[in-house]
């Protein structure tokens, strides 16, 4: 009777304990908590580009042969043209000073610039020394791919995203989903500024996550999922699991008890 009993709290224990529920791996679930409204408005911030970004910037005007002067030379093959190996080798990578080497221009200091700012810096640069107002000078500067890293319970690589705008939804379902196992309760992004590193923290369970200025990434922004502590601990990670790892102690336990029985 006793042992019973042992093993019946055994049973209820790992069920109520162990097992993953849905509460910890569904996303963006309403938990009534107030927004922050500070966190919205920084939310509406443009980014404001950093050292190692590369930018893609091209410049179009009537006079076509001037216009080549300024825009890198476009590979033939269409299946290599507009790829991140391309955009490596002709893109403009914002150097340790925050500056671009630009044809002609020379360099060009862009750090904590918008990509608006940007834009009409370089055009202004070109109506001051090439271009009449006539010309219908049009410049277009764009991030050369989202680049972000993701590691720990999610496929550990790094990413690029040819996109101007990235929730950690998207970049984590890119990067083929956080595992059961992973902790969504509390995912790390580990943010680049001018000053180093800085590690913030995101609920991705709670939709108030929506309205955190982490939940957009950055460029070379990392991810990282920690593991839920049932992983640690070897516990299951669904009730079937948990009532195959009770049998196989119960199995050991009784075996253990009729041997020890018999000497």
């Amino acid at each position: 009777m006793k042992s019973y009993f042992i093993v019946s709290l055994l049973v209820v224990s790992m069920l109520s304990v162990s097992c993953i529920t849905n509460k910890e791996i569904v996303y963006l679930q309403d938990k009534g908590k107030s927004v922050d409204s500070e966190l919205i408005k920084e939310l509406s911030k443009p980014y404001r580009v950093q050292v190692n970004d590369i930018l893609s910037i091209n410049v179009k005007a009537l006079d076509e042969e001037l216009v080549n002067i300024f825009n890198p030379v476009r590979s033939s093959n269409s299946t290599q043209s507009g790829s991140g190996g391309q955009l490596y080798f002709n893109g403009f990578t914002v150097d340790l000073h925050g500056n671009i080497k630009f044809p002609i221009l020379g360099e060009i200091n862009v750090l904590g610039f918008t990509i608006d700012e940007i834009e009409r810096k370089v055009e202004s640069e070109l109506l001051k020394q090439y271009f009449k107002e006539t010309a219908e000078l049009f410049v277009t500067v764009k991030l050369a791919g989202l680049r972000y890293t993701t590691i720990g319970e999610v496929a550990t690589g790094v990413h690029t995203l040819f996109q101007d705008r990235v929730n950690i939804i998207e970049a984590l379902a890119n990067a083929g989903d956080i595992r059961q196992t992973g902790d969504r309760k509390d995912v790390l992004v580990i943010r680049q500024y001018p000053d180093g590193q800085k590690i913030h923290h995101i609920d991705l369970t709670d939709f108030a996550a929506t309205q955190s200025p982490y939940y957009y990434i950055q460029p070379n922004d990392i991810i990282l999922v920690k593991p839920l502590k049932r992983k640690a601990l070897g516990a299951g990670q669904t009730v079937v699991q948990n009532l195959t790892l009770i049998a196989s102690l119960f199995s050991v336990i009784v075996s253990t008890y009729f041997l020890t029985k018999n000497l």
